[in-house]
């Protein structure tokens, strides 16, 4: 990989305090000359696989050799382990506790290592805190990739298992692909793990969803307000919606929640 200099951020870490604003601080004490793009700080708190999804879905729109660094880690600080993966010209860097696992599966030629803390001390990182591994593993690993410095394999130990996903890929069967609620965005839309390829083979397929079977629309203005509706969203995934309305908050549904494309006359 031919790094790019651009590093993507992930976090749960919100808004409140320094945490993310300290992370891109010690990242360019490293390597001044980086570009950081916040992907998303509102991943909610101790859930990987919403920090997964994002950043499967949204490195595509980044020059290759972008380094993207997802810290979602309940387990900061114990045994867990940190993966460093190269795959389709980009890397990725996060905890290994489901995060990356989704996009692993869709890149069986990727090159995975597990990151070894003793590499990365010789180029003159200190023993990290037990709390902010962001800052004290992530940063500086990442400003050394991104910079060109190194490659994974000065920084870590092949990989061939890692933890699996904490959420079931889609499942597919006769006229029918049933998945879940992945994320709620900040319209209360409802966007699924159903990625438009598994469904391209249904005869007009239709969404079902809290007891609602949907059609599905091209954008959110073909239905009257306050009305409900399915669509293949910007990122390529089934999503529920509600016209000028909170489908999330009238449905009571949020992530987890059961969303199922049939053939039109399944029952």
């Amino acid at each position: 990989m031919h790094a790019s200099g651009v590093i993507t951020i992930t976090t749960d870490f919100g808004h409140k305090g320094p945490f993310a604003a300290v992370m891109r601080g010690a990242i360019l004490s490293r390597f001044r000359e980086a570009e950081i793009v916040d992907l998303t700080h509102d991943i909610p708190a101790q859930w990987p696989p919403e920090a997964g999804f994002w950043v499967d879905r949204a490195y595509r729109y980044f020059p290759a050799g972008t380094v993207h660094v997802a810290v979602v880690d309940p387990g900061v600080g114990t045994e867990r382990k940190i993966l460093l993966v190269e795959a389709d010209g980009h890397a990725f860097l996060a905890p290994d506790n489901g995060l990356l696992a989704n996009l692993l599966e869709r890149h069986a030629n990727a090159a995975v290592f597990h990151l070894d803390f003793d590499r990365l001390s010789a180029f003159d990182v200190p023993p990290p805190s037990k709390t902010f591994h962001g800052r004290d593993i992530f940063a500086p690993a990442a400003a050394l990739l991104a910079s060109g410095t190194v490659g994974m394999e000065a920084l870590g130990t092949p990989a061939t298992d890692w933890i699996p996903g904490w959420l079931d890929e889609p499942t597919t069967g006769r006229d029918r692909v049933a998945g879940a609620v992945i994320t709620v965005d900040s319209f209360g839309n409802l966007i699924s793990n159903i990625d438009r390829a598994l469904i391209e083979g249904l005869p007009d397929p239709v969404v079902r969803v809290a007891g609602l079977t949907l059609p599905l629309s091209e954008t959110y203005g073909r239905v009257e307000p306050g009305d409900y509706l399915a669509l293949i969203n910007s990122f390529g995934v089934v999503e529920v919606a509600r016209a000028e309305g909170n489908a999330a908050d009238s449905l009571g549904l949020d992530r987890g929640a059961p969303i199922v494309v049939t053939a039109e006359l399944t029952a």
